[in-house]
């Protein structure tokens, strides 16, 4: 059978990205909820089972969707200055792009783990991602949870208050992605 080719946006799917907090003041802190709004990928498949994937996210395209906890409730500047923070930890002038490419692929009963290399803030690392499949009639839907420890990729967390508070090193990234039969 012949190769296909599928390819996907931001367009058909979502990136989402939750932070925690840490430190002496961590219940003061919000807990983010960031949706990443521009992204592409494609996936090569042969006889149904993938042979390539790769996805390339704009880090400037990042959204604070919303923030739990807390003293008060997260407002709209406080959400664009969380933006800016995030952005400055994560140089996006220097480091613009986040990259994964899969190198290799296993089964799994509901789907699929890809073995690959997540590029953050110019640093590569193996990264494998469980992704789950389902069928929803005239499309396929991929789904991954991955946890990311931004330190594995040179970020240093953002905290004030003299590190009493700060973005808890580890984030969980969903991503579901819609691709049409």
């Amino acid at each position: 059978m012949a190769d296909v080719t599928w390819t996907f946006s931001s367009t058909g799917g979502s990136i989402v990205v939750h932070t925690g907090v840490s430190g002496r003041a961590a219940r003061t802190g919000h807990r983010l909820t960031i949706e990443m709004a521009e992204w592409s990928g494609s996936a090569t498949t042969r006889d149904g089972l993938p042979v390539s994937a790769q996805a390339s996210i704009v880090v400037d395209s990042l959204r604070v969707r919303s923030g739990e906890g807390g003293l008060t409730p997260l407002t709209g500047a406080e959400k664009s200055v969380a933006r800016g923070n995030a952005l400055k930890s994560l140089q996006h002038d220097k480091f613009p792009e986040i990259r994964y490419q899969a190198e290799s692929f296993e089964a799994a009963p509901d789907g699929f783990r890809a073995h690959g290399t997540l590029t953050i803030h110019g640093r590569g690392r193996p990264h494998d991602l469980d992704v789950r499949v389902a069928d929803h009639g005239d499309a396929r839907v991929l789904i991954a949870e991955s946890m990311v420890n931004q330190k594995d990729f040179g970020i240093k967390p953002y905290s004030l208050m003299m590190g009493a508070l700060k973005v808890a090193d580890e984030v969980r990234v969903e991503i579901e992605i819609v691709v049409e039969k």
